[in-house]
């Protein structure tokens, strides 16, 4: 019957490689980020002739390709030479660094961590390093607790280029003054994607993800206006993988508009990383919530009275970060009897009410 022409059969399916739609793919082309990877790369360069390499600050809104354009380079170094080591830190999940060194360890393939203190696991981390160069790329170094792990790779680790990636470029003038003066990093932007190409990106990722001619001219437009809207390329990413599920469970061979009009109306259980929140923050921000516009001084003993164990200077970032994600508004006053003055309110009644 004609009626079944337009419908997959049992053993179809609307994906030929839905693996292409996740965040963490990496095509074998990174389109529109050939001058940020050049760059990178003769960054990197010195180390393939035994010098030391220069540090790079990647720095831009987030879902606009830095993470891929790192992770893209570390595989042709791997391709490439056996004389570097990549190692690559995702410092949302390892924020401290005690964690940091024992990644780096299992990404060694050292096994023998169990029971060893910091220090024994950069004693080992130094050992094998310093055997040939090393590029590091730290994502999210926003999110970290501390940073002497930067430091002692900084002293320790002979030939390295050190990558941090961020959202904020501001990130860089509250870093501690002995790291900073070491550090010395190349700054990179990574503009956000304009409406070309952010459509070029998402139809390349389409092609690769699903068969041809899988969905319509209108609903594609219809996730390239709203990832473009989005400013963020995984909006589109989970929009192309939402509305081809969408499609399949109905045994369609086409994405339609009805389809992508319902991923769109989903769009609100899509948790980019950079509004999540850990438990910690979300009690700091109850606490603001419940005592807007407090000194910062007051807040932490608040925080303090319901048994938080942040220090004092951890906490200040947790509110720093809050701020720049703009749950929260920071202003301070300068002199007085009290000196300068922190004060810290909650953004806006819309977010306070809808983010949790």
């Amino acid at each position: 019957m004609a009626i079944f022409d337009d419908m997959l059969g049992a053993d179809e399916s609307i994906f030929k490689n839905e693996i292409a739609l996740s965040f963490d793919y990496i095509p074998k082309l990174i389109p529109y980020r050939e001058s940020q990877q050049k760059y990178i790369a003769s960054c990197i360069k010195p180390l393939l002739q035994q010098r030391n390499g220069k540090n790079i600050l990647l720095h831009g809104p987030p879902g606009i390709g830095k993470t891929l354009a790192v992770k893209h380079l570390f595989q042709e170094i791997e391709y490439e030479t056996d004389e570097i080591f990549v190692i690559y830190i995702n410092c949302w999940q390892k924020n401290s660094s005690y964690k940091i060194f024992l990644d780096i360890c299992e990404q060694l393939d050292y096994k023998f961590t169990h029971n060893k203190k910091t220090e024994e696991l950069f004693k080992v981390i130094k050992h094998y390093l310093n055997k040939k160069s090393v590029v590091f790329a730290f994502d999210e170094v926003d999110k970290l607790e501390e940073y002497d792990f930067l430091y002692s790779l900084l002293e320790e680790i002979y030939r390295k280029t050190i990558i941090l990636i961020t959202n904020y470029k501001q990130w860089l003038i509250d870093l501690d003054e002995r790291i900073k003066s070491r550090l010395v990093p190349d700054t990179i932007e990574f503009p956000a994607y304009s409406k070309e190409e952010t459509k070029g990106i998402l139809k390349q990722r389409a092609e690769y993800a699903l068969i041809p001619n899988a969905i319509s001219d209108e609903a594609f437009e219809m996730l390239v206006d709203k990832s473009y809207d989005n400013k963020d390329i995984r909006t589109g990413l989970y929009l192309l993988k939402e509305a081809g599920q969408m499609a399949e469970e109905s045994a369609q061979r086409k994405i339609t508009v009805e389809n992508a009009e319902t991923a769109i109306a989903k769009l609100h259980n899509f948790a980019s990383k950079n509004t999540e929140l850990e438990d910690s923050t979300r009690v700091i921000l109850s606490i603001i919530r419940e005592n807007s516009g407090a000194k910062i001084g007051d807040l932490y003993k608040i925080y303090q009275q319901k048994d938080g164990l942040l220090t004092y200077k951890t906490f200040q970032r947790k509110i720093q970060k809050l701020n720049q994600n703009k749950y929260i508004k920071v202003s301070k006053t300068d002199g007085g009897d009290q000196g300068n003055t922190t004060f810290v309110s909650i953004a806006d009644e819309e977010k306070k009410l809808t983010d949790f």
